[in-house]
């Protein structure tokens, strides 16, 4: 059964930035102390760069275990490693590069592929290696990262679209109505088997979109992709900051 979520809320800045680094020493060191290594799938966007770059300081660096860490990505736009956009850029240049994590360490989406479906079937196989979960098993990542859009996606799972309802693939190609329209992403078996979910949303922007997911009034609300995260056997984490949860009812 999908557990109830946690909700956490911090004021905005360092506040937030630290739970959010002490969250990801906590859920990286116990998955380290069970298997020996944690696999990780990364967000991208303004939030959790931000998070990326608190990790990489003085303070954070030295807390978290990075050798024993594997890094994938939740979702990648539909460009070259090296364009602007690009989730694993962001990574590369505000977390990988600052703590020097190996290239061994690293799998990225290949975004930039002539065919993004076969890109999708590769990073399948890739997840899929690294897992020891041969088909039809579905993986358990150790701890998923994501964000959240105004329109309630997450990932690259957009509403109405067909990654959304996707149930076979743990890889599909996304399609955003907004920006690079071409996406890969994760489904959401595969995120609703990880041990962790945790979602980083802040701002007032996202208030509305935050309650909705939470606390949902209708079928509407409840069909949005973010309210279809839903770990089964694993921890549920929504970490806000005070503007982002000022519509929820206490």
């Amino acid at each position: 059964m999908p557990a109830s979520p946690e909700i956490l809320v911090c004021q905005p800045g360092q506040s937030w930035l630290d739970h959010a680094c002490r969250l990801f020493r906590d859920v990286t060191d116990q998955a380290i102390r069970s298997r020996g290594s944690c696999i990780i799938a990364l967000s991208g966007g303004s939030t959790p760069k931000a998070l990326y770059g608190a990790l990489t300081s003085v303070e954070w660096r030295s807390q978290c275990q990075w050798d024993r860490m594997i890094f994938l990505f939740g979702d990648e736009r539909g460009v070259p490693p090296d364009h602007p956009d690009s989730n694993y850029g962001l990574a590369q240049e505000a977390l990988f590069s600052p703590l020097g994590i190996g290239v061994s360490q690293v799998h990225r989406m290949k975004g930039e592929s002539a065919d993004l479906s076969l890109a999708a079937a590769e990073y399948e196989r890739t997840v899929r290696t690294l897992t020891h979960s041969p088909a039809p098993a579905v993986p358990r990542l150790d701890l998923i990262l994501l964000g959240m859009g105004e329109d309630g996606h997450t990932a690259s799972l957009f509403p109405g679209t067909p990654a959304l309802s996707e149930q076979e693939r743990l890889v599909a190609v996304g399609v955003s109505p907004k920006g690079i329209p071409s996406r890969l992403t994760l489904t959401l078996g595969v995120i609703n088997r990880a041990t962790v979910v945790l979602f980083l949303v802040t701002g007032a922007g996202k208030a509305q979109t935050v309650r909705a997911i939470i606390q949902p009034q209708t079928q509407a609300e409840r069909a949005l992709p973010a309210a279809q995260v839903k770990p089964d056997g694993g921890r549920l984490v929504w970490l806000l900051d005070d503007a982002a949860a000022a519509a929820l009812r206490q």
